[in-house]
């Protein structure tokens, strides 16, 4: 083909993320870039449209110029945002005008009727990339926008522990326990023992010590001015995590651990896996900090 290896790479990755799905569904196509104002203006409509459709056969696929240059390259991308809608491998409409949620609406369900899109029959196969996305905005560590992805996986499929949990976790790192402490009672018993589920239950206790900022200073200063003080250690690093501290929290943890890991029946290390827990294992931060952990307690 006349192909270098990398071009070759990106033509593989894209056949497996775009053409591949579009040989049944509606592909929403963005090209877009971290710099990019407009784009980051953009996708979050383009991410509740594609949640919308889900269950009538649209997917959302992104392609950053940058890293896919080549790509870009192929479909003659001079500026951004451009967004495309692909059938079969190939462009339907262009969709770069279409701003609004209104605008996409009424592009969209003209191609749906003309086109035979496979709405699909699997649900959880569906919501996948959308789940991925919520993941992606959550990391971002934006809450407002993750809940609104997540909510909408949530009544696509009702029964996807995931979407749940994403859901919940969500609601926390945006500030809006109340609502995240009515969902989770909410839940389905067969959901509530799931361990993503869990997660999210740990993490709604560790935000509920979430102090003012008044009652941080006069914990942190404390802990400053007793550092043999054990039990001031532990509400400050408890109340420095839940109010986003996290660096902070785990120092002073990690320090407790090192002085005494027996202190309290071991209520430090305790407390550290908690908040592992409640984070998430695959986190990069987490996995930073087990390593911390490791060494101080194997050498």
């Amino acid at each position: 083909m006349g192909l270098n290896l990398e071009e070759q790479k990106a033509v593989d990755r894209f056949r497996q993320d775009v053409v591949e799905p579009s040989m049944t569904k509606l592909v929403i196509l963005d090209f877009w870039a971290e710099w990019c104002g407009p784009c980051k203006a953009l996708t979050p409509v383009l991410e509740k449209i594609a949640a919308e459709y889900a269950d009538k056969g649209v997917v959302l696929a992104k392609v950053n110029v940058d890293e896919e240059a080549f790509i870009a390259s192929q479909f003659q991308v001079r500026s951004i945002p451009t967004v495309y809608a692909l059938f079969q491998g190939q462009p339907v409409a262009d969709l770069t005008n279409a701003r609004s949620e209104s605008q996409l609406r009424g592009v969209i369900d003209q191609l749906l009727a003309k086109l035979p899109i496979q709405a699909g029959d699997a649900p959880a196969a569906d919501i996948a990339p959308l789940l991925a996305m919520g993941e992606e905005v959550l990391a971002e560590g934006d809450g407002e926008r993750a809940a609104g992805i997540f909510a909408q996986i949530v009544e696509l499929a009702p029964e996807n522990a995931e979407a749940h949990g994403g859901l919940l976790r969500a609601l926390i790192l945006a500030g809006h326990l109340d609502e995240a402490e009515a969902a989770l009672a909410a839940l389905d018993p067969a959901l509530s023992g799931d361990p993503v589920i869990e997660r999210a239950r740990t993490a709604l206790a560790l935000a509920k010590d979430k102090p003012d900022d008044g009652e941080l200073a006069a914990l942190r200063a404390a802990a400053a001015e007793r550092p043999g003080d054990m039990d001031a250690q532990l509400a400050y690093a408890g109340a420095a995590f839940a109010a986003g501290e996290r660096d902070e929290a785990a120092q002073k943890l990690l320090a407790m651990i090192q002085a005494d890991r027996e202190w309290n029946e071991g209520a430090a290390k305790a407390k550290l896996l908690q908040m592992f827990e409640a984070i998430g294992l695959e986190d990069p931060w987490v996995a930073a900090t087990r390593r911390k952990l490791s060494t101080i307690l194997f050498g």
